[in-house]
């Protein structure tokens, strides 16, 4: 049988990103195997992709060659879609202090005792993606984070679409699509409603933070920044920034928990050591599972970003590869944390090695805010799955998208 290589070389041009696409979501590991070894950084009209860890590692801390311009038009002015600007330092920084590290053990507490109750109340069945996996972190986000009085369908549709439309329907992603614009209507659909429950919702928080009844949530807390008047931060950034604590919270850590519970699931041997550390008393014993679990099938499997001026990849080697400014990259994290020159063994799977050397929450200027709590979150969603008796699961069903949207679970 002829190699990808042989076969990619052999399709006309117009026809590579489609036949590509679907290797990267069909065929990933002896794909990116094959590129890895022969042709790191494949070329096409499209786009470009990038696959061994040094080349993904440049693209991602160079943000001054690389940037998020492809964010703009789905974010509009939130901090996410900037490049090392005054807005992006002060508010990154904000919602990290917002987001306080002390609290961790607290909120892995709440999510282990909320995903143990809903399993607990679903008598032995259950929808994991709408029943568990996104009905945790929008308790989370109504409960810690202060979206009180709020329709969890309702903030799941708006996470769900945000994500769907930035991350999913990008100009490179309109192969996988019948009517993309259809997406960005649904998107801009739900920003409009969510719009308008955060006004609300900050207009009250703002009345209760005057009246010296302010919460510790994080809304009251980005509302007495903004009142302290210490800060360039006026309520139409404290809007964005409480949206972004949705937005962020919901989809990513449902497909994340997604892919390592069903990963664990059909590998029976992993399965017996992953729930033997399950049943721990010590909570963090199965974090190294779900982390190893997410380098061999992480929720994105790439980062894109945009070329800002001609530039090279893969400097001093044989495969050194212009890149034009404009030029879309790919920074293939899924590939380049099987990169036998940044992980030992790459194709052994070994809890002990933690998140060093991997993109699980991404790299450099744009890691993932919410890191810390995800760190926390997503392992315990799993701790508690795999402690139910006699778990056994169907397909996942993604209906023909990318994420997990449906998953049928049966336990005793």
């Amino acid at each position: 049988m002829a190699s990808y290589l042989q076969r990619f070389d052999a399709t006309p041009v117009a026809e590579r990103w489609r036949l590509v696409r679907g290797w990267m979501f069909n065929e990933p590991l002896p794909f990116y195997a094959e590129l890895r070894q022969q042709r790191p950084i494949l070329v096409m009209p499209e786009l470009t992709l990038a696959t061994r860890f040094d080349d993904c590692t440049e693209v991602l801390r160079r943000h001054e060659l690389f940037s998020v311009a492809l964010y703009k038009p789905k974010q509009g002015d939130y901090w996410m879609d900037q490049d090392d600007t005054a807005v992006h330092w002060r508010e990154k920084s904000i919602m990290r202090a917002i987001l306080d590290f002390e609290e961790l053990p607290a909120i892995r507490n709440y999510v282990g005792k909320k995903a143990a109750s809903l399993l607990a109340a679903a008598g032995g069945q259950i929808d994991a993606v709408a029943g568990l996996t996104r009905a945790v972190p929008v308790a989370l986000v109504q409960d810690w984070f202060g979206f009180s009085h709020s329709n969890p369908d309702k903030l799941i549709k708006w996470s769900y679409w945000s994500q769907m439309d930035t991350f999913w329907n990008q100009p490179f992603d309109s192969i996988a699509w019948p009517d993309p614009a259809k997406i960005s209507a649904e998107s801009k659909s739900a920003a409009v409603e969510m719009v308008a429950y955060l006004v609300a919702l900050v207009a009250a928080r703002e009345a209760e933070v005057k009246l010296g009844m302010g919460g510790k949530e994080p809304v009251s807390r980005l509302l007495m920044l903004h009142d302290s008047g210490a800060l360039i931060f006026d309520l139409k950034r404290v809007t964005f920034n409480v949206a972004g604590l949705l937005i962020g919270a919901v989809e990513t850590t449902s497909h994340a928990a997604v892919n390592a519970i069903d990963f664990l699931l059909q590998r029976p041997d992993l399965l017996a050591k992953a729930r033997a550390a399950a049943a721990s008393d010590d909570p963090a014993a199965i974090d190294g599972f779900v982390w190893e679990t997410l380098r061999f099938r992480p929720a994105f499997p790439y980062f894109f970003r945009t070329a800002e001026q001609d530039t090279v990849l893969g400097r001093g080697e044989a495969y050194e590869t212009a890149i034009s400014k404009g030029t879309t990259v790919l920074a293939v994290t899924h590939s380049g944390m099987l990169d036998p020159k940044a992980v030992p063994h790459p194709d052994d799977f070994d809890p002990t090695r933690g998140l060093g050397n991997q993109f699980t929450f991404g790299l450099g200027l744009h890691e993932c805010l919410g890191r810390a709590v995800g760190g926390v979150m997503i392992p315990e969603i799993v701790r508690q799955a795999l402690r139910l008796d006699g778990l056994t699961a169907g397909p996942v069903d993604r209906k023909g998208g990318p994420v997990p949207e449906a998953w049928a679970w049966r336990w005793n």
